[in-house]
């Protein structure tokens, strides 16, 4: 990995020439228990989505205020094959497409990973006409007074902020795209990878060193990228479709989220789960640097049980869910993975009560520092500067 790749202040030119390379877990420190022992990475999870509308240029500037290291940018494309920003290549969750009578008829139905979906599509659009969308906030219960104000970046207007970022704050911001939903990209006549990779190309950033992470669900999207030509470090990214909360056992029932969707089309029954042992992290250590795994593979959630062995309502609203589950025993996940020479880095981190398990106590700091002690190397928040003291706390903790 990046040496000095967590230096979130002080520029690697400023530290080579003031002797102050400890300041990011130098060799006078205590090495820390991740891969390359320096410090965890903050990664700003579709920027500071926690704030501002996700995938905006402001959303990620905010994310850097913040002390994010990296900013997330999930990638699709136009329908003139540009790379844009948006968590799917759906549009109504993210945008005010559905209030523009312009755009009315593009409304139609896709099969996405296998799924028939009704909305509006990117890959309908021209990147002119996506220009005229303004984004909004998905979730209900985050603050709205920012929608209808931000517009939807390209992959280039992420990388040249990315760029101009590290000049003005003097660390280097790295990012950290994903190919999203590749092989519907594929069957759409859009594939990702070729423009991904000349755009990393023309940024000068192809490399192992290059402040770049690419990740995805389908294994044989980085496979592709890698025989590209591309050198960037890669990670594929472990999902699941639940937790079982009975046994703390993640759970594999929706089609969309038991396996790679690459797998699916290429009649590969395996889940989610093969990648998780150790024969699976060996594998994936054949084509990529790292793993993405969704945080319960780490530490999972298991309801608390009454006399009668039925599961209690702890936080007394009157229903059961994510947040009357407390957290378990973590699992040899972060160490397994260390050991087969990946980096872990896990998502995603939220703020809010009905993210977090019951034994945190509505304090998201609690459920950081659960994960960073177990060698975690980084982590995907919608609240990065959470993450950046949790961190804090931790290293202080470790004596750093």
């Amino acid at each position: 990995m990046t040496p000095f790749r967590n230096c979130p202040i002080l520029a690697l030119s400023l530290l080579a020439t003031a002797g102050l390379l400890s300041a990011c877990g130098g060799s006078d420190e205590t090495p820390l228990p991740t891969l390359d022992g320096r410090a965890p990475l903050v990664v700003g999870h579709r920027g500071a989505s926690g704030y501002l509308p996700e995938h905006t240029l402001e959303s990620y500037t905010l994310a850097i205020q913040q002390g994010a290291d990296v900013i997330e940018p999930d990638l699709v494309s136009t329908k003139d094959g540009v790379l844009v920003a948006r968590h799917e290549p759906m549009l109504s969750g993210t945008t005010d497409v559905a209030s523009r009578p312009e755009f009315a008829a593009r409304k139609t139905t896709k099969m996405v990973d296998g799924d028939a979906t009704t909305d509006w599509f990117v890959g309908d659009f021209t990147l002119a006409e996506l220009k005229t969308l303004y984004a909004k906030i998905a979730p209900a219960d985050r603050p709205q007074g920012n929608d209808g104000k931000f517009r939807i970046p390209t992959l280039q207007e992420i990388i040249d902020l990315a760029k101009a970022k590290s000049r003005e704050t003097g660390r280097t911001i790295a990012i950290y795209p994903e190919t999203k939903h590749p092989t519907f990209h594929i069957e759409q006549g859009l594939p990702l990878e070729d423009r991904l990779v000349k755009a990393l190309v023309d940024a000068g950033w192809n490399s192992k060193e290059a402040p770049v992470f690419v990740q995805s669900f389908e294994p044989g999207s980085l496979k592709a990228l890698r025989a590209k030509g591309l050198q960037v470090r890669m990670v594929q990214l472990i999902d699941a479709d639940w937790v079982d909360f009975m046994t703390g056992q993640t759970t594999y029932d929706a089609i969309a989220w038991a396996r790679p969707y690459d797998w699916t089309k290429a009649g590969d029954t395996r889940l989610y789960s093969v990648m998780v042992t150790p024969a699976g992290l060996a594998e994936i250590k054949t084509y990529a640097d790292g793993i993405g795994p969704w945080k319960p593979y780490i530490a999972s959630l298991k309801y608390t049980l009454d006399a009668a062995g039925k599961p209690r309502d702890m936080n007394g609203d009157g229903k059961l869910d994510w947040s009357d589950a407390s957290s378990m025993a973590p699992t040899s996940l972060v160490a397994d993975a260390h050991k087969a020479g990946l980096f872990v880095h896990a998502y995603t981190f939220r703020n809010e009560k009905r993210n977090l398990a019951y034994d945190f106590g509505g304090d998201p700091q609690k459920e950081y520092l659960l994960y960073f002690r177990t060698g975690l190397d980084g982590l995907f928040s919608d609240f990065p500067d959470t993450a950046v003291a949790a961190r804090g706390a931790y290293l202080k903790e470790m004596g750093h």
